[in-house]
């Protein structure tokens, strides 16, 4: 059987390296079916050692269905600067009014976007799956058949969202992103919601 520390050392460091939150499912994987009970109780222990605390810059959140660690958000004025200083592409406003048209009126095609935004979009949406903040999801039947666009676990990751539900009123959204959408967009309805953040 494994040292306790040990499990709770391990737990911590797999938190640590992964970028995405990760189900307590997937963290127990890495430990053997007689570690199981210990490895839990470890798991619980290590988010409560990293619950927030003012005098902390990082903190276990529960985000999109999994547990990651997370830089306290009042710290991300010199999270941007290191970013700066380190050269660490950025996302343009283009992708970041496009994304959010995306997340607001899921699913959604490339025209659609493309009407919204008065510009042509298709470079913009490559750039965002590549980022894997949007993915395909299906073809629209119409004439044509455009494929449609929804946001993925990484995008609620990354604004820290457990779902969809949570997305905040356009204008904090924008506040969030540092940029105006410019465009009237609504939240998805609560059958979208609950499949906007789902990978297929």
């Amino acid at each position: 059987m494994t040292d306790r520390a040990e499990i709770e050392a391990a737990i911590e460091a797999v938190l640590f390296v992964t970028s995405e939150p990760l189900s307590a499912a997937k963290v127990l994987e890495i430990f053997g079916q007689r570690d199981h009970a210990e490895a839990e109780q470890a798991l619980e222990r290590v988010l409560a050692r990293y619950e927030p605390a003012p005098d902390r810059g990082i903190f276990a959140e529960r985000v999109a269905g999994g547990v990651r660690l997370a830089t306290r958000p009042d710290l991300n004025g010199y999270l941007r600067k290191i970013f700066e200083v380190t050269g660490r592409n950025k996302l343009s406003m283009a992708a970041l009014e496009t994304l959010a048209i995306v997340a607001y009126r899921q699913p959604i095609t490339a025209p659609e976007v493309q009407d919204l935004r008065g510009v042509k979009s298709a470079g913009v949406l490559s750039t965002l799956l590549e980022h894997r903040l949007v993915r395909l999801a299906g073809r629209k039947q119409i004439v044509g058949k455009p494929f449609m666009y929804r946001t993925t676990r990484e995008f609620l990751a990354h604004f820290g969202l457990d779902s969809l539900k949570e997305l905040p009123p356009l204008e904090e959204f924008e506040e969030m992103l540092g940029v105006e959408i410019g465009v009237q967009v609504d939240l998805p309805s609560d059958d979208e919601a609950s499949l906007g953040g789902e990978e297929e």
